[in-house]
């Protein structure tokens, strides 16, 4: 496969486990591999490196800032991001090659990204999967700043597409991983919430489980995983529990401690 003038690039921390998988999903095609790590206690600097990847250091301060940061130090204009717990499958790799010949006739492309779960080697093909802006010209968008929404902001005029390819997402290394993950996230998306100055109902607390679970269960078809598919659906109606109920924990706490008015 020809190599296409394009920087991939990836934020790491505690990643020795997956982030070689991502690497070597990206590196026999594009340009140059970025990787920016935010102070990883394990080898994921030294596999990165071993596998050919530049990498960089750089203090955490949120997922958009990061992904800003390894945007600058790219010297293609055309950048592909991914994550270390993500794969580009070998159709994706294809699609994009022939998109240089050569130059893309868009600015931007969407990608599906779907879940893989640690007993799979590939994606169901019912696998749940959403749709991210991942290849593009960042003349054309750049990374959003916000420590909790990483996400390519388009500018204006910009002509978006889809990609039929997929990229695997090992987002899960186990029960006790989610998790752990989920109350991380859950507590940025309250700092967020409260940030943009965002209202949750107090009724969402009854609502909240039982619609996420009905969601994640039918819609998004976990059940077509059979048993693990509960696993699957009561985790995500946990992440939508639990942030509901921190950010009610946190305007109770507030008033709490508001001084008396005089």
């Amino acid at each position: 496969m020809k190599k296409i003038p394009v920087s991939a690039f990836i934020i790491t921390k505690n990643e020795e486990d997956r982030v070689l998988s991502a690497i070597n999903s990206v590196k026999e095609w594009v340009d140059e591999v970025i990787v920016v790590d935010s102070g990883s206690s394990d080898r994921t600097v030294p596999i990165a490196e071993e596998a050919g990847a530049k990498v960089y250091f750089n203090e955490w301060d949120g997922y958009g800032k990061q992904k800003r940061f390894a945007e600058d130090l790219c010297r293609n204009t055309w950048l592909l991001n991914i994550d270390a717990d993500e794969e580009v499958t070998p159709a994706l790799a294809e699609e994009m090659t022939r998109l240089f010949a050569p130059t893309p006739p868009e600015d931007i492309y969407k990608v599906h990204i779907v879940d893989v779960f640690p007993h799979e080697k590939h994606p169901a093909k019912w696998a749940y999967g959403y749709w991210q802006y991942r290849l593009y010209d960042k003349d054309k968008g750049r990374f959003s700043d916000s420590p909790v929404h990483d996400t390519v902001r388009p500018y204006e005029g910009a002509k978006i597409v889809k990609l039929k390819g997929k990229v695997g997402h090992r987002s899960q290394r186990s029960i006790q991983f989610t998790v752990e993950k989920l109350n991380r996230y859950s507590d940025m998306q309250v700092q967020d919430l409260v940030h943009r100055g965002r209202k949750l109902s107090s009724l969402r607390l009854i609502t909240e489980f039982p619609i996420a679970f009905l969601k994640s269960y039918f819609i998004r078809r976990s059940f077509l995983y059979g048993w693990w598919g509960l696993v699957i659906a009561y985790n995500h109606a946990y992440s939508r529990f639990v942030r509901v109920a921190k950010y009610y924990e946190k305007q109770i706490t507030s008033k709490s401690s508001t001084p008396p008015q005089k």
